[in-house]
């Protein structure tokens, strides 16, 4: 994992999604506890951010596992 946490409108623009659409995804993985959510004030306004959990990351280790096999697959 390159960064440790991620505010709501940085993840946005580094997926380059609509914020309807980041929220759907962002429910489903706090509903797999693969994301913990941090809800804070800053200067009066409201910031969120979120963090990969310790069943987040291991089930993201898999998931790139699982691509690497498919990779490999395909060169032989």
């Amino acid at each position: 994992m390159v960064n440790d946490e991620v505010d709501f409108t940085r993840l946005k623009e580094l997926l380059g999604v609509t914020d309807g659409n980041l929220a759907s995804h962002i429910k489903a993985l706090e509903k797999l506890n693969y994301i913990e959510v941090y809800k804070q004030f800053v200067n009066r306004k409201p910031k969120t951010t979120y963090r990969a959990s310790k069943e987040g990351r291991v089930a993201f280790a898999k998931h790139i596992e699982a691509l690497e096999k498919i990779i490999k697959q395909q060169k032989t």
